[in-house]
């Protein structure tokens, strides 16, 4: 394995037959892959098994490819392969309440599934959370519970890490207000 290589001479060394540099990709990449993926999949094994396919797709393709950000080219491929796997099962990508949050793969940081601890809590968040227009969603999302950071985020929606943080404190400040407006219309009743 090439744990000191950059991304660009694996995918260098990809073109040469090196199985080592898949492995260096796949061991860097295959966790975060997998937790992106099961966001829009809902199923981590699902997941997983799109991951571990798009892998065996790299390395088939590796001499016809040209791929200039193979961390970019992975995270889209992984978003397009768990919205052709949904397409496939015909159901909606648009609804959060119905993904299955494993408690444990959220950082010990705090943030509002951590605040807001009770299981009525947990889901006015998720409803309040599905108010938001879908962009500002998904970087939330891709933020808070994949933790990735806003670098990251940028490179694969393709937008600028500017426009990134901008929209995570817009949405966060947005989303802070609706929870407080969602306490206030609870709490009246």
């Amino acid at each position: 394995m090439y744990p000191q290589l950059t991304d660009e001479a694996l995918t260098d060394l990809l073109h040469k037959n090196d199985h080592l540099a898949l492995e260096t990709l796949f061991n860097r990449y295959y966790k975060p892959l997998c937790q992106f993926c099961a966001v829009y999949t809902r199923e981590y094994v699902v997941a997983e098994e799109i991951i571990a396919n798009l892998f065996m797709r790299v390395w088939d393709n590796r001499q016809d490819a040209v791929i200039l950000n193979i961390k970019n080219y992975l995270f889209v491929a992984a978003k397009n392969q768990a919205l052709n796997y949904l397409q496939k099962k015909k159901e909606p990508v648009d609804s959060i309440e119905d993904i299955s949050i494993d408690h444990s793969t959220l950082q010990d940081r705090d943030n509002p599934f951590k605040i807001l601890s009770s299981r009525e809590s947990y889901n006015s968040i998720l409803h309040v959370i599905n108010t938001l227009p879908a962009g500002q969603r998904q970087i939330l999302l891709m933020s808070h519970i994949d933790s990735m950071t806003n670098q990251q985020i940028s490179g694969i929606l393709g937008i600028s890490v500017r426009t990134v943080d901008s929209t995570l404190y817009k949405t966060i400040k947005k989303l802070r207000l609706l929870l407080a407006d969602f306490r206030r219309s609870t709490s009246g009743n």
